[in-house]
């Protein structure tokens, strides 16, 4: 595996260079090869934004990776061979918040692409706690690729677990802010749990497509005085005969507007999920979650544990991804990163070495 290589970021903004390296596993640990990795909106933040990494520069990004396990170190052996998703995020497994069921707030929980070298590589060295078996017959007959599912380590896994941690179930109302990248697969997932869907975003193209795809209303939120779209959503809701109080809503934008669109929707006993990230501040008056008896909950990621429930969603035909992605030659990292940055595509990029 002396041909391993990995494209680093340098600096912030600076193009990515291509290095060759060894990958040396250590025990438990296994080698990765990289069928493909996503362009996520937080590589976006480290390479354009200075968002803070753990590890030092030069590193390389990307988390959401899929692949075969070509090498391991003692303890992992039995992984070789086989296909899996990497955890966005893996927990140690052995502390006490991963035995109480907290394991994406691990403080020993590694990142590749922020803790770790990434996946922005023809091989990735990870530890093998929480990797996700990939069942190839299914992935086959769901007409997908081992590369497409890359997005399941966090596009799709992180609104599971915001839509699992909000208790959505059939009957409810979700509102999902942002339908690009995390918020498709989040208005896919929240329908797929019973919610009706109403889907808010910029762009037009992005809600023709959702409206395909799980939304049962979708709102420009360009065409929309600000102060009416509560009073829209709410006749929607009365029209459906669903209920004007106790809205699931999930910001998946990841901006300030978003963020405070999100705010200004809390109704009686709603639950506001902050699934997106920005570096931005709100200003918000936190005494409406008291007025409103809501609830306002985060998520890092996704529980290991919760990986296979959600690839299952993928598999099922439940969630689909394919309509969603669109393959690239890692090669072409650079130009790739500024077009995704310029919104120029309109698909999720994923990186195939």
């Amino acid at each position: 595996m002396s041909s391993a290589y990995r494209w680093m970021m340098t600096a912030p903004g600076q193009p990515m260079v291509k290095e060759s390296f060894t990958p040396d596993p250590k025990d438990g640990d296994v080698v990765v090869e990289v069928a493909g990795c996503g362009v996520c909106h937080t590589d976006l933040g480290y390479y354009y934004d200075g968002v803070r990494l753990n590890h030092p520069l030069p590193l390389a990004l990307g988390h959401e990776i899929s692949g075969y396990v070509r090498a391991a170190g003692s303890g992992a052996e039995h992984w070789i061979g086989r296909p899996v998703l990497v955890p966005a995020v893996t927990p140690c497994g052995t502390c006490d918040l991963c035995k109480s069921g907290k394991g994406t707030i691990c403080r020993a929980q590694k990142m590749p692409g922020n803790d770790i070298q990434g996946g922005f590589a023809s091989h990735i060295v990870v530890h093998s706690h929480g990797l996700c078996p990939v069942d190839m017959d299914k992935l086959k007959q769901a007409g997908l690729e081992l590369a497409d599912i890359s997005v399941v380590a966090d596009a799709v896994t992180t609104p599971y677990q915001a839509v699992l941690q909000a208790d959505i179930k059939p009957g409810s109302l979700a509102v999902v802010i942002g339908v690009g990248g995390v918020g498709g697969y989040c208005v896919q997932m929240a329908a797929a749990f019973g919610a009706t869907v109403v889907a808010l975003d910029v762009d037009a193209k992005k809600l023709d497509v959702i409206a395909q795809h799980g939304a049962a209303k979708t709102i420009n939120v360009r065409e929309v005085d600000p102060k009416d779209l509560k009073k829209i959503i709410g006749g929607f809701a009365k029209e459906k005969g669903l209920p004007a109080t106790g809205w699931t809503i999930l910001e998946c934008s990841g901006t300030a507007a978003g963020q405070g669109t999100a705010w200004n929707l809390l109704v009686h006993g709603a639950t506001l999920c902050v699934v997106g990230f920005t570096m931005d501040k709100v200003e918000v008056r936190l005494s409406n979650l008291m007025a409103f008896h809501a609830r306002v909950l985060g998520n890092w990621g996704c529980l290991v544990e919760n990986y296979p429930a959600a690839l299952d969603m993928v598999l099922s035909g439940k969630v689909q991804v394919k309509p969603f992605v669109e393959h690239h030659p890692l090669s072409q990292i650079n130009e790739i990163f500024e077009a995704v940055h310029s919104h120029r595509l309109s698909r999720r990029a994923i990186l195939i070495p």
